[in-house]
């Protein structure tokens, strides 16, 4: 079984220095502020800077990782000998999992011996942290590139994606609502109950009145789909909320004795189209 490194994309919302403990690498997403040259990656701002600057009226704009990028990553690692996985961004939101296939193509002349396999986690922020999480400790087990493949495009259809946002704006101007439905949500203090569907897409399911609810609709999804076992992970990606995801981790483990096994901060790129306030939990379940 030739050897293989798992790869992913800043979009998992996994700190640097954690992905480097499980021995991941990552290709970083990229961002810049309207009227502003200056390109900026994940890690060169602070979420306390960054989602201050939204609140006082900054809008930031993405950009999908390009299959150069992905070539210049994935290179070094096919000269070693070694395979690659990468455990990837929902196509539903980005076409960066593109540029990744256009790469691994070009890549195949120059290293005919060498497998670049590439998996659409239809997943974002943590929820893609979550699928490199059960890779790695797939690969810990002994599984080949091939078998942690297949297991974590099995996880898939399986894997639960849950969250709310505390400020409709961001929202409406991303297209996901209305500027009607954000103005009343904001007056009436409603707040959206949102999903990813089986195509990597954000949709509305719900609301709720008020922050608390809200927090309460995501347990209310945890016990409705999760397994009586409660022995999968869990993770929890907020968005410069840390004490309500804490909350949200607490109150899990009072009804549920379910333990949330990390609990990470959303990045600029997710943040910049859910904003400030953002909370979300992610599982593996009965179904999405």
């Amino acid at each position: 079984m030739n050897e293989y490194v798992i790869f992913t994309d800043s979009c998992c919302d996994i700190q640097p220095k954690l992905l480097k403990e499980w021995g991941v690498p990552c290709a970083n997403m990229t961002f810049s502020f309207d009227g502003e040259e200056k390109e900026y990656i994940d890690t060169d701002i602070s979420g306390k800077e960054f989602y201050d600057r939204m609140r006082q009226g900054a809008h930031a704009r993405t950009a999908a990782i390009n299959p150069g990028t992905f070539s210049c990553a994935f290179a070094p690692i096919l000269e070693e000998g070694k395979d690659i996985l990468y455990v990837a961004f929902s196509s539903g939101l980005s076409t960066t999992v593109n540029s990744a296939y256009m790469a691994a193509e070009e890549l195949k002349e120059k290293y005919p011996d060498r497998k670049i396999v590439i998996v659409d986690t239809l997943a974002a922020s943590a929820g893609g942290g979550l699928m490199v999480y059960m890779a790695v400790a797939k690969k810990n087990e002994g599984a080949s590139l091939e078998e942690n493949a297949s297991y974590i495009e099995s996880l898939i259809p399986q894997h639960c994606i849950w969250f709310t946002v505390d400020d409709l704006e961001y929202l409406k101007r991303g297209g996901r609502v209305s500027p009607l439905v954000a103005f009343a949500g904001s007056v009436l203090g409603i707040k959206p109950i949102l999903q990813m569907d089986d195509e990597g897409h954000l949709i509305k399911v719900s609301t709720a009145r008020g922050r608390k609810k809200a927090i309460e609709a995501l347990v209310d999804k945890y016990a409705e789909l999760s397994y009586e076992e409660k022995n999968t992970p869990i993770f929890i990606s907020h968005a410069e909320c840390e004490e309500d995801a804490k909350h949200l981790a607490d109150i899990l483990m009072q009804r549920h004795s379910a333990e949330v096994t990390l609990i990470t901060e959303i990045g600029p790129v997710i943040g910049s189209h859910a904003g400030p306030g953002t909370l979300a939990i992610f599982f593996i379940g009965k179904h999405r």
